[in-house]
């Protein structure tokens, strides 16, 4: 006679999913079976059109086509992406820009020199430094920066 532990394990087993003697996994899991029978049954409702249960329908309105021509006329003859600078600021930043590319370009040049004196180097690291550092105060306010959205996002 099976203990107590034995008979509640099989009355568990009998109270969920199927009966034993139909069980093809054999006590396994069924996690990756596939019900065809239902799965046919539920093919012939759609088919039929009977099937209303689990049918998805647009919640949405009717769906408007954009109109994919360019209606616009762009001006590129004055883009407001390259203005003139205006400020004391504004010029120091192209002058710092100015700086680094110099640099860049004499560090190409002195790459390129058979023998490198050493105070060359120097001086155009130095200038490359002094560029890069002067845009950091020759930067405008973040709230004024027209490339970003409310949040702080380039755009």
């Amino acid at each position: 006679m099976p203990n107590r532990a034995e008979r509640r394990a099989e009355a568990k087993r009998a109270r969920k999913g199927i009966p034993a003697q139909y069980d093809q996994t054999r006590g396994r899991g069924r996690g990756g079976m596939v019900d065809e029978w239902s799965l046919q049954q539920k093919s012939i409702r759609l088919q039929e059109g009977t099937d209303t249960e689990g049918a998805w329908k647009p919640s949405g309105g009717p769906v408007e086509e954009a109109d994919a021509t360019l209606t616009t006329n762009p001006n590129y003859s004055n883009p407001k992406l390259l203005k003139a600078p205006h400020s004391a600021r504004q010029w120091a930043r192209v002058g710092s820009w100015t700086l680094i590319i110099l640099a860049a370009i004499a560090f190409l040049v002195v790459m390129w020199l058979p023998t490198r004196p050493m105070w060359l180097v120097w001086t155009v690291a130095g200038v490359f430094i002094v560029g890069v550092l002067s845009l950091f105060f020759t930067a405008g306010d973040p709230k004024h920066n027209p490339n970003l959205d409310q949040n702080g996002t380039a755009v």
